[in-house]
């Protein structure tokens, strides 16, 4: 077994490793030669080791029972966030180890804060490969590894299960390898419109990347301090918007659109609550910072951009929001307990929880009024749902009683307690930045080496959706 668990995870540090061929392409491109030897010494350290294991393994297959499964999972997040922070420790641009693993974990976790006060003054190759470990992580290192690795597809539905958000998980073909490819697919087809839209519209092939690699895997790291802000292109803003909330649709109904079963889509009840709430948080902060507005144009687009950004748990910042009427800030806060899509790049709570509570809510209060009535939960039209109640309920308690022992470490670290609050929500919902002086404007580089650690494994926790990090712990007992 353990075998079995060192060799998948070894698979997968090679394919990250073989990942690194972009950014060493821009190295050299660039003559940044440091990072391009880091980068070609991490690439074949990786395929060194894969190789071995090819070797010594290739008949064997292993099927992972559920526990173990999230024991894997786990683990393997664990190494790759490791691994990915090599190349910001061997770069010399960074304080320190711990540094360097807070801004990885960060990275494939998709939340985007950083510790980074200039970014601008990093290799470009560098920041590109910040933004590179938002869209690894952002799909799942272990759907592109079962896509890539067909042995892995026996027990490998498990291992996505364990890695994958939501309440609800299924394949959408027969075979689980068929379901990831067609998942990694999806997802690239939307990263290549998304960089080819941007490019486009004004920034140059790396930037255009880039960000094309923060936004689809909803992350948040940019190549400018002042994130995309900087650039001052409206259409770019529009692009991102639209391309972020594509991202935290579930990959479902992609899939639904990418094979032709349109009728399907908007019978999603999901994707109809996650509309309903991207208006209203519009139209809701919109309305309050117009009064105040000189151009209402400008401040519909920043509102607008913002919404999206921190609903989608992406990150991205075109103004500071800390500037805003405290009307329009509580509305976002409101948007860091919810979260994208279950089954997207997007993190938080999920909006398909929050649904189901809503719906068990109104099922509760009509029994009070009629209680001989039979009452029953729908979800995509099916009714009987009841049974996601529980597993809905235990969640988000586990959740934010994540968030209550994060914020308290946080005040113990010397935050203030709206500050450490907001952190925990951001650190546990993979969201970015946060209120108070870990705003949009600020970083994570002058909290304590032991918060950075902790925030670390909330960040894990969080992508993972807790019960992947409280098994591993489990067995490691």
């Amino acid at each position: 077994m353990i075998f079995s668990v060192v060799r998948v995870a070894v698979y997968v540090l090679g394919i990250v490793g073989t990942s690194m061929a972009v950014p060493l392409a821009v190295a050299c491109i660039e003559g940044e030669r440091r990072m391009a030897g880091v980068f070609l010494s991490l690439m074949i350290a990786g395929w060194a080791a894969a190789g071995l294991f090819l070797l010594r393994g290739r008949r064997r297959s292993q099927v992972f029972d559920v526990r173990n499964a999230f024991g894997v999972v786990g683990g393997i997040w664990i190494a790759v966030c490791l691994f990915g922070a090599l190349p910001f420790a061997l770069s010399g641009y960074f304080a320190s180890f711990t540094d360097a693993v807070f801004e990885s974990v960060s990275g494939f976790t998709t939340t985007g804060a950083s510790v980074l006060a200039e970014v601008e003054s990093l290799p470009r190759s560098l920041n590109l490969w910040r933004c590179q470990t938002h869209w690894l992580g952002g799909m799942g290192v272990i759907a592109l590894a079962v896509a890539l690795i067909p042995l892995l597809g026996v027990g490998g539905f498990r291992l996505i299960k364990a890695e994958t958000s939501g309440p609800t998980k299924s394949k959408f073909t027969a075979f689980v390898s068929n379901t990831a490819k067609t998942l990694w697919l999806i997802y690239c087809l939307l990263t290549v419109a998304d960089a080819a839209l941007l490019h486009w519209a004004g920034l140059d092939v790396i930037d255009a990347v880039a960000h094309a690699f923060s936004t689809i895997g909803t992350g948040g790291f940019s190549t400018r301090n002042a994130s995309l802000g900087s650039f001052a292109l409206p259409l770019v803003e529009w692009i991102t918007f639209a391309f972020m909330l594509l991202a935290s649709v579930n990959f479902a109904v992609h899939y639904r659109l990418f094979t032709g079963r349109f009728s399907e889509v908007w019978r999603d009840t999901e994707l109809r609550a996650l509309v309903v709430i991207v208006v209203a948080a519009i139209a809701g902060i919109f309305a309050i910072r117009a009064f105040a507005a000189a151009d209402l144009s400008a401040t519909f687009r920043t509102t607008a951009f913002q919404v999206a950004s921190i609903l989608s748990t992406t990150g991205f910042m075109t103004c500071d929001y800390l500037t805003w009427l405290p009307g329009a800030q509580c509305i976002l806060l409101a948007l860091f307990f919810i979260g994208g899509s279950s089954g997207s790049t997007a993190g938080g709570v999920k909006v398909i929880r929050w649904t189901i509570l809503a719906k068990q809510l109104r099922n509760e209060l009509s029994r009070i009024l009629h209680p001989h009535e039979v009452i029953s939960l729908s979800v995509n039209g099916v009714t009987g749902r009841e049974v996601f109640v529980p597993v809905v309920a235990t969640f988000v308690f586990v959740y934010l009683l994540l968030v209550m022992v994060t914020a308290f470490f946080g005040t113990l670290s010397g935050l203030d307690l709206f500050t450490s609050f907001t952190a925990a929500l951001t650190m546990v919902g993979n969201v970015g930045p946060a209120f108070g002086s870990l705003g949009p404007t600020s970083n994570f580089g002058a909290i304590m080496p032991a918060l950075k650690w902790w925030y670390a494994f909330a960040m894990l926790a969080g992508r993972l959706e807790i019960y992947t990090l409280l098994f591993l712990i489990g067995r490691m007992r």
